[in-house]
């Protein structure tokens, strides 16, 4: 199995030095800004308002690479593009709406990116929701609750770690259809609003920020499992129906007889297991791009309840290396810790 150090190590940085990225409120005349343009690398990031998309955005921008941020809630996001240029780097970070499960909001972003530059080099889908709510729920209880739901998703066997808590996180099922809603059908409108704009890039890549909970090995329904394992047969179609199918098995009561997931972490998982299994389908697909998705680890965020093992900043390091890789790099590969697994030939 490769070394995920080795695999990215390779990947070089920008090219071209920070002063050749374009300003979009330059003076400078129509064929120095053409050619500063042409210089220029674009990537979008989705839910970079907070945590780990906001570092991703930042580091990226360091980079001199042009991030277009993006949140659902617009007030958050000029919060966290203020955030950046107050950091220094005004020249390279701009801001749009997006949110990612509605079609309109897509649509919107899509044509603003396609009048203002015109392509787009990297998208990193980032935006997700656990999908659980808190009911009479400590912050005691809280770190408990996280903590074991943490170790069952990132568990190397595929046993459940009951809840100690005395108080409930819930998920309903209208959370758990949210959470698929929002993890792996809003990744897809995404991604396919932004082919055409990657497809004019000289070096189009794809990050979907996952989870190793959605690893495989994590997966009890066996029909799942065999459908999200068949490297020939997987398609689109037959991953919205393992989708389908759990959400289902959630509204009638079915998780534990169809041997899903019952604690808080069920959709998440799923939800997760699908866009890995996407992932793969759209490098097929996609063969002059590199699209891989990968898992940034336990980070201190908001999802995490700030009780993860590493630092938002590290997980976006991650996350950042896969963004970078050069041509030629990996496709259709999950990476987790220094690990590459399932790259797509």
């Amino acid at each position: 199995m490769p070394n995920l150090l080795n695999v990215v190590s390779y990947a070089m940085p920008h090219p071209f030095p920070l002063t050749t990225c374009v300003d979009p409120h330059s003076k400078k005349t129509k064929y120095h800004r053409s050619m500063a343009e042409a210089a220029a690398r674009y990537a979008l990031v989705t839910g970079g308002n907070k945590g780990i998309g906001l570092e991703i955005s930042k580091q990226l921008a360091s980079k001199g690479i042009v991030v277009i941020l993006t949140s659902r809630d617009e007030k958050r996001g000029l919060e966290a593009l203020q955030s950046l240029k107050d950091s220094g780097l005004s020249d390279y970070v701009i801001f749009h709406q997006l949110d990612v499960v509605d079609s309109a909001s897509i649509a919107a972003a899509a044509q603003f990116l396609t009048t203002k530059y015109g392509r787009l080099d990297i998208l990193v889908n980032n935006a997700g929701i656990l999908g659980a709510g808190l009911d009479n729920v400590s912050n005691v209880q809280l770190q408990e609750v996280v903590e074991a739901t943490a170790a069952a998703l990132f568990a190397n066997s595929k046993a459940e770690t009951s809840m100690k808590a005395s108080g409930t996180m819930i998920q309903t099922y209208e959370a758990a259809e949210d959470c698929v809603r929002t993890n792996f059908h809003g990744v897809k409108r995404v991604t396919e609003a932004f082919i055409p704009l990657l497809q004019l890039s000289a070096s189009p890549t794809i990050v979907n920020v996952s989870s190793i909970g959605g690893h495989l090995n994590h997966l009890r329904n066996e029909r799942a499992k065999a459908v999200l394992s068949n490297e020939v047969g997987l398609t689109e179609e037959s991953i919205d129906e393992v989708v389908r199918e759990f959400l289902i098995d959630f509204k009638e009561g079915r998780l534990e007889e169809n041997k899903w997931l019952t604690h808080i972490g069920a959709a998440y998982q799923v939800s997760k297991a699908a866009l890995n299994a996407y992932t793969k389908v759209l490098a097929k697909k996609h063969t002059d791009f590199i699209i891989n998705s990968l898992c940034p680890g336990f980070a201190r965020t908001d999802l995490s309840g700030h009780l993860g093992a590493i630092s938002a900043e590290e997980a976006a390091q991650k996350v950042v290396r896969v963004a970078l890789l050069p041509r030629g790099g990996p496709s259709g590969a999950f990476f987790y810790d220094k690990d590459v697994y399932g790259v797509a030939t």
